[in-house]
């Protein structure tokens, strides 16, 4: 979940190191540094809290002018946030540096030998551990130092290395975590994503598992852990990655809650020809495969298992096969019933997240293929799945997902239809009544948007609440957990999503006077049910704000004290829409309470670690 950096070419390094920092410090954000070499010197500087602290502190320094340098910036998982907790760190020589992105999990095993032997520690972290192996390993070559240490390292980890006796040459090693790196003009780069180097080239490699580079300006070899040469492509990213400033906007959120209409019509123009879906990415998925599948599961994490929820009633509806959606942190434990005839969905935005890249391999060790719907091209997600929808959202750089969630259930509806096409299970003029719903996604998206005012308003009406429930059946449910998840992580107020039909079965009794209920009422079939679950709230003093279909404003207005109304179309396409004005809540909350609403406290966007 960290962010690592490092260039090595012609121009200043901590220039570049702070600029791509800043592009990386959606992975965490409570501490960064810089490691620069510099006439064989290792100059370093490490600052607890944000990017703008450790610029701020470089400010007259010198020794930070050199041509090679690492950078880093932190979300804590060993040690709380500090000054000496940060990275890089160095082993005792003071001539290695490294920056890394994972977690060791036998790093006390190896810390506690260490110590026998003399080295000493300053640091609460499993990083330091990487620095001191490799300096006790160093006996004048670095990599083979590097090569030595890496069999000792168990978990996960991507490395930047930087050694004073080497300074026009950067060492990366890659296992399980993400690492891409970027090849300019006499320059060259590696960061955790592309994000970070993508104004400077575009030209790219990804390391794989297991996978070593040795990086100077002018050249890169690359090398397995046996330290056997082995030869990469290199790839030119020609995809939109968006853009990575505010646009006017006061935070990023915003701009990218406004930005959904857009998303979404990236997600799905490309993909509609002649009214037909057409999905050319997804080689041999097609009805020789899809007549011998017999059960969908999907896997992801976050917003994205919220997303899996919310998809499984057009999967199941349009597909006619049974669908199950799981965390990818439990599927990976236990024994999921998987096989040859089971279809894997993994859902990630990154394509990096560690426990939804594990049950992928978990799906596929048991014989069923990976259907990965990504944003991020060449992702490890997207490398190893089978087919791969790519969901073209640009970046996403707010902590709390907003048209990435919206880009990935888009997908989810596409991939529904076209399966119920190829295997018959929808009539004709169904499919295409579907279609043009989806076609006009955006466009309901953007209608709604326009009253986003009318949720300020309401949102000043509660932001001060203590306790907020969310409840809704059926689908309505799925999106109140994204809902509820939204507002807890940015508004830091306690909110929870209760399927309303089990309200009576021990959540009521948490209902007192003045508690704000948000109540999700969508779906016409259940309507009726979602409205007396109101009354039993309303009358044990609970407020209550109602999210609803146009047809169905009036009705509910009589039960709830503030209501906000959605466009009408079909039920499985309503969390599109329904999701919107949460959203939109969540960040005025927010926005009241004065949070720092694109990077709340404690979260990271990329889950790269368990």
């Amino acid at each position: 979940m960290c962010g690592i950096v490092a260039y090595v070419g012609k121009n200043n390094a901590s220039s570049f190191l702070l600029r791509a920092l800043e592009k990386l410090e959606y992975r965490g954000y409570d501490s960064a540094g810089i490691a620069v070499c510099k006439e064989n010197k290792l100059n370093l500087i490490k600052k607890k809290g944000r990017i703008n602290v450790l610029r701020e502190a470089l400010q007259g320094l010198s020794g930070f002018e050199g041509f090679t340098g690492i950078g880093h910036t932190r979300w804590a998982t060993h040690g709380e946030p500090s000054d000496v907790n940060s990275h890089p760190h160095t082993g005792n020589s003071g001539k290695i540096a490294i920056v890394h992105n994972g977690i060791i999990e036998n790093y006390m095993v190896l810390k506690n030998n260490l110590i026998k032997k003399g080295v000493n520690f300053s640091s609460e972290t499993d990083s330091e551990v990487v620095a001191a192996l490799i300096d006790s390993s160093y006996e004048g070559d670095i990599f083979e130092a590097v090569r030595r240490a890496i069999p000792s390292f168990e978990g996960s980890f991507a490395l930047g290395i930087l050694c004073s006796d080497f300074p026009d040459q950067i060492i990366a090693v890659k296992k399980e975590s993400p690492l891409v790196l970027g090849f300019g003009d006499g320059e060259n780069y590696i960061a955790s994503d592309i994000s970070a180097f993508v104004e400077d080239t575009r030209n790219i490699c990804r390391l794989n598992e297991n996978e070593m580079a040795l990086i100077k300006a002018d050249s890169v070899s690359f090398y397995n852990f046996k330290g056997e040469k082995i030869n990469k492509n290199i790839t030119k990213i020609d995809w939109n990655v968006g853009s990575s400033d505010k646009g006017g906007f006061e935070h990023f959120m915003m701009k990218e809650i406004m930005e959904q209409p857009s998303a979404i019509r990236e997600t799905i123009s490309p993909r509609i020809s002649n009214g037909e879906i057409v999905l050319k990415s997804l080689k041999n998925f097609n009805e020789e495969y899809l007549k011998n599948v017999k059960k969908i599961f999907v896997i992801a994490c976050g917003s994205s298992y919220h997303v899996g929820l919310a998809s499984r009633f057009a999967l199941e509806k349009l597909t006619k096969l049974p669908v199950e959606v799981e965390l990818a942190s439990e599927f990976r434990y236990r024994s999921p019933i998987v096989d040859e005839t089971t279809l894997l969905i993994v859902i990630s935005q990154s394509g990096e997240t560690a426990d939804s890249l594990a049950a992928l391999r978990e799906g596929k060790r048991r014989g069923a293929k990976v259907m990965a719907i990504v944003n991020v091209v060449g992702s490890s997600i997207a490398s190893e799945a089978d087919f791969v929808f790519y969901t073209w959202a640009g970046i996403e750089v707010a902590v709390a997902t907003t048209k990435a969630y919206s880009s990935q259930l888009a997908s989810t509806y596409l991939v529904a239809l076209y399966v119920s096409k190829i295997l018959k299970t929808v009539s004709e003029s169904t499919f295409k009544n579907y279609l043009n719903y989806i076609e006009l996604l955006p466009e309901l998206v953007e209608k709604i948007l326009l009253g986003k005012e009318k949720i300020y308003e309401i949102a000043k009406k509660y932001y001060q609440c203590d306790n907020v429930f969310f409840i809704g059946r059926g689908v309505d449910y799925a999106v109140c957990m994204e809902g509820s998840l939204k507002f807890k992580e940015i508004s830091y107020i306690h909110s929870e999503a209760y399927a309303a039909g089990e309200l009576k079965h021990g959540t009521i009794s948490l209902i007192e006077s003045g508690t704000l209920v948000i109540a999700v009422a969508t779906d016409k079939r259940l309507f009726e049910k979602i409205s007396s679950n109101i009354r039993e709230v309303k009358a044990r003093g609970a407020v209550c704000m109602a999210i609803t279909i146009e047809p169905k404003k009036e009705e509910i207005s009589y039960v709830a004290n503030d209501v906000f109304f959605v466009s009408e179309i079909p039920e499985i396409f309503l969390p599109s829409l329904a999701v919107i004005p949460l959203q939109l809540f969540s960040y005025y909350s927010a926005l009241l309470r004065g949070r720092d609403i694109d990077k709340p406290r404690n979260l990271a966007k990329s889950v790269t670690v368990e």
